[in-house]
């Protein structure tokens, strides 16, 4: 039996996969629902923006991009509690 995918731990290996996989779109999702990965959403976006012609400005920095949202959720406040 010592040919068996089994005996020679691939099945394992492919179980591994599955959890690393599972954590890994687990992880990108509360990353979403938290807004985590707003700014590589921005950043995607610009990118576009600018391959079309449609923008001609820098991208803002991590520090920029989170100081404007920050900016923007104070002035106009929706959805929240406090």
């Amino acid at each position: 039996m010592s040919g068996s995918p089994l005996a020679r731990g691939e099945g394992r290996t492919t179980a591994l996969a599955a959890v690393r996989s599972s954590l890994t779109a687990a992880r990108a999702y509360l990353r979403g629902v938290m807004g985590a990965d707003a700014y590589e959403k921005y950043l995607e976006y610009h990118r576009a923006e600018t391959a079309a012609g449609r923008c001609d400005h820098a991208a803002m920095t991590e520090r920029e991009f989170w100081r404007d949202h920050a900016d923007r959720q104070d002035a106009n406040p929706q959805g929240r509690c406090c």
